[in-house]
This record gives C-alpha cells, sequence and structure tokens, in this order.
C-alpha cells in the first residue's frame, strides 16, 4: 500500500549521542540548523516524536516562523502540520506541550494501549493498531486517513531505529555538532541491529554554522514481497527513464534500472535506447552488464539483486528471440519491482508476472507508481 515520505531528522554529537545524561536537554543544533528545521516542518503535513520523546523534552513540534505559516495558510495547508505520536502502552503526560499546541494530533497506540491511555478525544484522535504497533500499518493509515504524503520523524532514537531497520525511512538528515558526550549511558541516535547492506547514498552537505547537515538515502532493495523505501526511490528512478525514450507508435516507453541486494546501481535503460528501434528497457539494462560472462561472483551479484522496470516485462515478443521476462530469469535475478501491469494494447493475455512468478521469481506491484509509468504512453492507452 502507498505511504508517505519519511524524512528521519535529528541533531547528533560527533560521537552519535542524541543527549547527555543531565537534567536539561543538550542542544546540539546551531541557530542556523533550528532555523532549517523550521523550513523543513513547515513543508511536511506532519510531524512524528514516539511518545518516549514527549516524556523526555517536551517539545512542542511548531512551525515557528510567522512567515512560513502565513505560507502554508495561503496555499490551502493547515497553519501547523499534523502532530503524531506513538505510545505502546498508552502511558501519556498530559501536562505535555505537545497536546496543549499546535493543531490536529493523533496518537497512535495498541488495542491494550487505547484502553489504558487518557481521554484525549477533545483534541487527538486515537488509533489502535492492533496487538503490537505495525509500521506498514500506522503509515498506510496517515496516507490513505490522514492524505499525508511528506511525513518528518523527529525521535527518538528507538523510532528512528525502527523505521530504518524495517526499511521505511526514505531519507536521513543528519546535523552533526562539534562537540562528545561520551557517556555509555546516555540514549543514542541508533540502536543495535540488522541495517540495510552496502552504504547509503550522500545527498547534501551543507555547513549551517559550526553544525553541518548531512542528508542521507537507502538504496539497498528490499527482500521478498515487502517494499521498502529503496525500491520506491529505484521505480521512481525507473519511470524517470522512460520518459527519455523515443516517441513510437508501435511500442511502449519503459525505463529499467538493475540494482544489487547492497544497493549498487549495476546497469540502468530504456527502450529504443542507442538508437535500436526495438530494444526493450529490460534487456537494454541487462545488455550492459554482460549477463553471458560475469563470472560466478557476477552470477551470485545477479541472482541477489533486483530488477526496477517501470512497465511488467514482457512474456511475448516478436522483434527478438527472447522476451524481456525470460531475459531476466536467465541472467539470474529473482525479485523484479514494477510499476504497471502490462495492457492488451500489443499483446493479448500479456502476463510477464506470471512467467517470472512461475520459475520461482518474486515480482512486487506498486501501483502508486502506475500513473508515472503510464504517462509517456497516454497515446497509446488513452
Amino acid at each position: 500500500m502507498p505511504v508517505p515520505h519519511v524524512l528521519l531528522s535529528a541533531a547528533v554529537s560527533l560521537d552519535g549521542y542524541l543527549d547527555d545524561n543531565g537534567p536539561d536537554r543538550l542542544l546540539l543544533s546551531s541557530p542556523a540548523d533550528f532555523d532549517r528545521v523550521d523550513e523543513v516542518r513547515a513543508s511536511v503535513d506532519a510531524i512524528l516524536v514516539g511518545a518516549g520523546t514527549i516524556r523526555a523534552d517536551n517539545p512542542r513540534l511548531l512551525v515557528n516562523s510567522a512567515a512560513r505559516r502565513a505560507a502554508r495558510r495561503a496555499a490551502g495547508q493547515p497553519e501547523y502540520p499534523l502532530k503524531v505520536t506513538v505510545s505502546a502502552s498508552g502511558d501519556l503526560d498530559l501536562a505535555a506541550r505537545f497536546w496543549h499546541t499546535g493543531g490536529a494530533k493523533i496518537l497512535y497506540t495498541t488495542d491494550k494501549g487505547a484502553e489504558r491511555a487518557p481521554d484525549l478525544s477533545a483534541t487527538t484522535s486515537v488509533v489502535p493498531l492492533g496487538p503490537d504497533v505495525d509500521w506498514r500499518k500506522l503509515l498506510t493509515h496517515l496516507h490513505d486517513v490522514r492524505g499525508v504524503r511528506r511525513l518528518m520523524v523527529e525521535g527518538g532514537g528507538t523510532v528512528h531505529t525502527q523505521l530504518l531497520q524495517q526499511g521505511l525511512a526514505d531519507e536521513l538528515q543528519l546535523a552533526v555538532a562539534p562537540l562528545f558526550v561520551g557517556e555509555p549511558t546516555a540514549p543514542r541516535l541508533f540502536g543495535p541491529g540488522s541495517y540495510q547492506a552496502g552504504r547509503l547514498r550522500l545527498r547534501e552537505t551543507r555547513p549551517l554554522g559550526d553544525t553541518v547537515l548531512l542528508r542521507y538515502e537507502p538504496t539497498a532493495p528490499g527482500a521478498g514481497s515487502l517494499p521498502n523505501a529503496a525500491d520506491r526511490h529505484w521505480l521512481r528512478l525507473a519511470c524517470e527513464l522512460a520518459a527519455l525514450c523515443p516517441p513510437s507508435d508501435t511500442a511502449f516507453s519503459v525505463g529499467a534500472v538493475v540494482v544489487a541486494a547492497d544497493g549498487t546501481e549495476l546497469a540502468r535503460g530504456y527502450s529504443r535506447e542507442g538508437g535500436d528501434p526495438v530494444v526493450h528497457a529490460e534487456e537494454a539494462a541487462l545488455g550492459k552488464i554482460d549477463v553471458g560472462d560475469v563470472g560466478d561472483v557476477g552470477r551470485l551479484r545477479l541472482a541477489g539483486a533486483t530488477v526496477y522496470s517501470s512497465l511488467e516485462p514482457c512474456a511475448r515478443r516478436a522483434s527478438r528471440p527472447r522476451a524481456c521476462a525470460r531475459l531476466i530469469l536467465d541472467a539470474g535475478v529473482r525479485r523484479v519491482v514494477t510499476g504497471w501491469r502490462e495492457p492488451d494494447t500489443f499483446v493479448a493475455g500479456a502476463d510477464g508476472r506470471g512467467v517470472l512468478v512461475g520459475e520461482g521469481a518474486q515480482v512486487v506491484l506498486l501501483p502508486e507508481f502506475e500513473g508515472a509509468a503510464v504517462a509517456p504512453n497516454r497515446h497509446l492507452v488513452g
């Protein structure tokens, strides 16, 4: 199901701490970074913090700039983003500023937490998620029911850790402060556990007074049928590649990207690339890897790779001996992510997914990308 773009935001010391053990909150951000955070808050639909952060820091989570609030109103948005918190236990401090400032609020909790939580009906919607806090269910509810498209997450460390480990964070914004904490029991940004393989992609560095903003983007594909944030990134890129295709009245415009399990891009391609009037996107991308001569290590890498294709890989074609579904299987790839099932425009009963699944491949459909995949093909499908 579609979910919001999830942006994790935090300020940390050089040794990775969110705070020290003192009675007062340790201010890590510079004035310039506080202003940047305010700008980001003004750009999102909702801001989320865990209940532990409310207890520890007592944040208001407001857009402080009057000009930015006015710009939100002029754009038809609420003056303040929706404020969201999560508490499995329902143990909440009603005196906290979170409940008494800003606009609309929502609490996500468990079934038992909803029974225990104090009466919040005057200010806050309470949404039980079942026996446990299910982050995918929470994000889907925010997207589908509350219309949230961009979600800023401001902590704490447990929330950041869970979202990143579950592959649900699209972006990480870290403001690194030039100081050390060095207290083993102080709160850290990330806890132990299983994270994505490989390296994240650095999107931006920016000095902000004496702090430095680092923006990272996860790149490693998901596993099996559960899509992650990186899957959405790579499929978005495939849809952008489709827009590069030379126009045709007899073939679809499609983009494709091949990505290793550690998030390394192996190749990309698009339909009719390089002046070949009949080459397909997956064929163009795989052809750049020299699939027939990659060696044992290369074959192992392809076996763990994912092919992202804006359109479902073809099952049958007249212009080449092998269809794209067969090319993918012969390359050893066993996971495909696509945004659009092939219509019957050129091939009746097209079912590349059936060919792939029939030989053990996993095919993940992200229907929220169908519009982007269809866009360069409007003249063919209406």
